[in-house]
């Protein structure tokens, strides 16, 4: 069947998408020029999108925000699971092959929620498991999607000292208790190309992540492996770090449809 594009419906979700990515509620005339659409376009269905509390309007601001349906979306979205069904059995083959726990986490607020878990047989002990949520910047998984992050978003969700809470006072890494010690700690991520988290969680394990991006290049979760530190060395890293590119690659391409590089 021939794909045939409805013009309303088009532009409809193309402004749902920007509001979505803004970084904070936008003009409809602004909306309009960066989506490239008349003005008067925008304004009826921003109207119609605001009636149905998918957009609601600021009018102090004369501005237009995400609205509340908006935010039921996503619920509806979580309580379907779509990404753990899709990326379980991709963990699981993942936790096959590599000998190490596994586990999908996605952000949630300044900390990740982890979506799957799956434990190798004899693994450590961990306290990360399904529905559990910890500090996204004491985590791999948080350190891989921060890392990800446009500076300006990372810098909002960290804006004083009181936003870097800690688990313990770990040895194995400096604490990440200011901005610009997690900056550095993301640029160094960047660099390296992928998360690494020494005994910040639970002293003695060690993690290692990847984001998984959608179609934008945002991070939308993170695959993490976690191991006991005598397990295995930083030698062994650049290894997993390509298993988890892989899976996280694949991840991405069956969330949006489209077949796997």
């Amino acid at each position: 069947m021939k794909d045939v594009k409805v013009p309303a419906a088009d532009h409809t979700l193309r402004i749902l998408r920007h509001l979505s990515t803004a970084r904070g509620p936008l003009p409809a005339s602004m909306i309009a020029t960066q989506l490239g659409l008349p003005r008067s376009t925008v304004y009826h269905l921003l109207a119609t999108l605001q009636e149905h509390g998918f957009v609601m309007h600021l009018p102090d601001e004369q501005r237009y925000g995400l609205g509340i349906a908006a935010l039921e979306l996503g619920s509806a979205y979580a309580r379907q699971e779509p990404l753990a069904r899709i990326g379980r059995p991709l963990m699981s083959g993942l936790v096959d092959r590599v000998q190490a726990s596994g586990h999908l986490a996605v952000p949630h607020g300044r900390d990740v929620l982890y979506v799957i878990e799956e434990r190798v047989r004899g693994g450590a002990a961990l306290v990360s498991d399904v529905d559990v949520r910890l500090p996204m910047h004491l985590t791999a998984s948080g350190r891989a999607i921060l890392a990800a992050l446009p500076r300006a978003q990372v810098r909002a969700l960290y804006p004083d000292r009181g936003a870097f809470v800690q688990r313990h006072d770990a040895a194995a890494e400096p604490v990440i208790d200011r901005y610009s010690k997690l900056r550095s700690l993301l640029d160094a991520t960047l660099t390296r190309g992928y998360a690494i988290e020494r005994g910040a969680v639970t002293l003695g394990i060690s993690s290692i992540a990847v984001p998984v991006l959608d179609h934008r290049s945002w991070p939308v979760a993170a695959i993490a492996l976690t191991f006991r530190d005598e397990e295995l060395t930083e030698a062994a890293f650049s290894g997993l770090a390509a298993e988890l590119h892989e899976a996280a690659e694949s991840l991405s391409s069956r969330i949006h449809g489209r077949p796997a590089h």
